[in-house]
């Protein structure tokens, strides 16, 4: 009798596990490109991302030095923590990108005025990655025509569901 290996469903890298969404980015945000980076991390914080732990709401993204780096995530220790370590849960974590797109996003952010925000992180192959968003923010009337256009919607489906029965 022959025995197969399991196969890993995620071999060809597309997405994986979400860790943490930051919905608030999309409100405030006109995102105009996407770009995945990978996390420096300490072992406990990734014992805490595998918990869920994690805060990205009030984080950001700055370029410094021709390096990337996450400012205000929150990832909260767990209560097993080791007692030797003393973890500091806002602390600045340098994201992994390649030099190319580390160019494209120092020239966006500097020339052009772009912000760079987080918008989720994830698991990909075992690692904890990064989602960033190069955006330009929203004006107030902006955010009301979104919020207006989704209500819209809303009501619309509900006018077609109950016209079809």
């Amino acid at each position: 009798m022959r025995v197969m290996a399991k196969s890993k469903s995620n071999k060809t890298g597309s997405g994986g596990s979400t860790i943490a969404l930051n919905k608030k980015a999309r409100h405030d945000y006109h995102i105009e490109e996407r770009f995945e980076a990978g996390l420096a991390l300490e072992g406990w914080e990734v014992k805490s991302l595998r918990a869920g732990k994690v805060q990205l709401t009030e984080s950001y993204v700055i370029v410094k030095d021709g390096e990337a780096f996450l400012f205000g995530c929150l990832i909260t220790p767990l209560l097993t923590a080791s007692t030797h370590i003393h973890p500091d849960p806002t602390r600045t974590r340098k994201l992994l990108l390649h030099r190319e797109e580390l160019d494209k996003l120092i020239g966006a952010v500097e020339r052009k005025g772009y912000a760079l925000i987080p918008l989720a992180m994830y698991w990909k192959r075992g690692r904890a990655k990064l989602e960033i968003g190069l955006a330009k923010g929203k004006k107030a009337h902006d955010k009301r025509a979104a919020i207006k256009e989704r209500d819209w919607a809303r009501e619309k489906q509900r006018i077609m569901k109950s016209g079809a029965r």
